[in-house]
């Protein structure tokens, strides 16, 4: 790794259908082996079940509102202090908060066995928009878990 320059962020992609970068990145996280077409037909089958489901509120809204409310604020990093590790909660960059948010709705909707995925992906969706559901879990357990670390918090640097 060079330690000359920083890699630049590129921008993300719109997605060609609804012209969002955030069902892009939902897109990207649910491919697998590179079959993009698969993982947007499985994200587009989970919109059409969210609308038919919710007929006056619009797929993309219902996504962003998840998405905010499974984001993690804070997360304990691993640091070593002379022989000891210690968990030191840290505040976390909004770049990986959505990339968690995102990862851990479809890794719930993918833990899911017997329901397509387009289904399970669609109900995460409708539960985390609802405050409820697996990822809200995960969420408040990375919380609580910082919250207890509080006492190493002195250890940031």
């Amino acid at each position: 790794m060079s330690r000359r320059h920083s890699a630049n962020k590129r921008p993300m992609a719109k997605d060609g259908k609804y012209q969002n970068t955030l069902v892009s990145r939902l897109v990207n996280t649910v491919m697998f082996s590179g079959k993009k077409s698969t993982a947007q037909r499985i994200v587009y089958g989970a919109f059409d079940t969210i609308s038919e489901k919710n007929p006056d509120s619009n797929p993309i809204e219902i996504l962003q509102r998840a998405v905010d409310n499974v984001k993690p604020r804070i997360e304990t990093k691993a640091r070593r202090v002379g022989g000891a590790t210690y968990q030191v909660p840290l505040e976390i960059p909004s770049e990986r908060q959505n990339a968690l948010a995102l990862r851990w709705i479809v890794d719930f909707a993918d833990a899911k066995k017997g329901v397509p995925m387009k289904a399970a992906l669609a109900t995460e969706i409708l539960e985390a928009f609802q405050g409820q559901g697996n990822a809200i879990r995960k969420r408040d357990e990375v919380h609580k878990m910082a919250q207890a670390n509080k006492a190493f918090a002195h250890f940031r640097f």
